[in-house]
């Protein structure tokens, strides 16, 4: 039995990435935001237990479901380091050169057996195109929604974004809304463009790239 070597797009579900926006094959629209993380350790008893609260009030005001995703990345000292050895080239006081260099020393032999990783946060808003289809059921009408596919197959076919645009609208009010729910939690937030969500994607699918690409810098 001879089984026919599948791309590997085939089993990726994005069909393009538009003005920010990522678009799936089914239609669906996803939006990504990339969120501030918060020292909550150090917040005060009072503090800590309002955002707590605020963070509650925002997930309880959602009528949509959102992802959060945590995404770790080994971080790369090595930009550091050479930002710190131009300054130690540049100083005058040999008691301040001679302490940056120490200290250059320190984070080279404390990074070398430690893996520091660097965690970011992200927040997929998702929107799905529905139509309201009447069909005749036992005991009366019954509603049914279904996924526009085929009209948005077919907007895509024909060059037409007034279907894409509409859609977008929508999916920015939902975007606006958890921007403002998690602001009040004091996390800062900011909605990736259209190189920033590839370049996302490109990492996730292809970390051996990225790993290598640190280790060669």
């Amino acid at each position: 039995m001879v089984v026919a070597a599948r791309a590997s797009q085939e089993f990726v579900k994005i069909k393009e990435v538009r003005d920010g926006i990522v678009i799936l094959k089914d239609g669906g629209l996803r939006a990504v935001l990339m969120a501030s993380s918060i020292n909550f350790a150090l917040k005060s008893e009072e503090n800590q237990a309002a955002i707590i609260s605020q963070f509650q009030n925002f997930l309880n005001s959602l009528d949509f479901s959102v992802q959060i995703v945590v995404q770790s990345r080994r971080f790369d000292i090595k930009p550091y380091v050479l930002l710190l050895e131009e300054r130690a080239k540049g100083q005058k006081n040999e008691l301040l050169k001679l302490q940056t260099q120490e200290y250059i020393g320190f984070v080279k032999k404390f990074t070398e057996g430690t893996n520091i990783m660097n965690k970011i946060f992200f927040v997929v808003v998702p929107y799905s195109p529905a139509i309201v289809q009447m069909s005749s059921g036992i005991g009366g009408l019954s509603l049914h929604l279904k996924k526009s596919t085929d009209t948005q197959k077919q907007e895509g076919s024909s060059g037409k974004h007034g279907g894409f645009d509409e859609h977008k609208t929508q999916l920015e009010q939902r975007v606006s809304v958890v921007e403002q729910g998690l602001i009040r939690t004091g996390v800062r937030v900011a909605q990736l463009g259209t190189e920033e969500v590839i370049d996302l994607f490109y990492q996730l699918f292809n970390p051996g790239d990225t790993e290598k690409a640190v280790q060669e810098t």
